[in-house]
């Protein structure tokens, strides 16, 4: 299964596209990275723009890579930076419209429920999740910038979810 995981938001987009498989015995084999990177918007352009350069970024991977599903983080907000979530809840409906268009689900997990499936601590700092991300999917270094380690912890909590629920 190819599960795309993205961490939206305005100025940089995080993607990481894995894949699983399994042994022949029936063994699951560790996920592995097809590619990851970023969407990156700039500051100074007007809203509509940074939107559609996020648009077309992503159905551009979505085209090359063809995921089965979509992960993404909830949307949530802080009490003191509401204009932060409003801001992230556009860049979510671009990654919502994207993945649309190619008929393919997208799933929401929490922060907290992300932590937990790959650092074992819904609290886990954001270097504790980075260091596991990258353990469990045997790279050599941390995924850069952390944009693309929190895609891939997506992922990956997809990717757990779905091998407990088959389970």
């Amino acid at each position: 299964m190819r599960v795309m995981g993205i961490d939206p938001g305005l100025r940089v987009t995080g993607w990481g596209v894995i894949e699983t498989g399994s042994y022949g015995s029936g063994k699951t084999a560790r996920p592995t990275v097809i590619e990851a990177g970023v969407v990156r918007t700039s500051d100074s352009d007007p809203l509509e723009k940074r939107l559609n350069e996020i648009y077309i970024g992503l159905r551009e991977v979505i085209d090359a890579h063809l995921p089965a599903v979509v992960a993404v983080e909830d949307l949530y907000s802080h009490y003191r930076h509401p204009k932060t979530s409003i801001l992230m809840g556009h860049a979510r409906g671009v990654v919502f419209l994207a993945a649309a268009q190619k008929s393919i689900p997208v799933v929401t997990y929490s922060a907290t429920r992300i932590k937990k499936c790959i650092a074992g601590n819904g609290r886990a700092a954001k270097s504790q999740l980075q260091h596991m991300v990258a353990s469990t999917l045997g790279l050599d270094r941390i995924p850069e910038p952390p944009d693309v380690s929190d895609a891939l912890a997506a992922a990956l909590t997809h990717v757990s979810d779905s091998r407990r629920s088959l389970s």
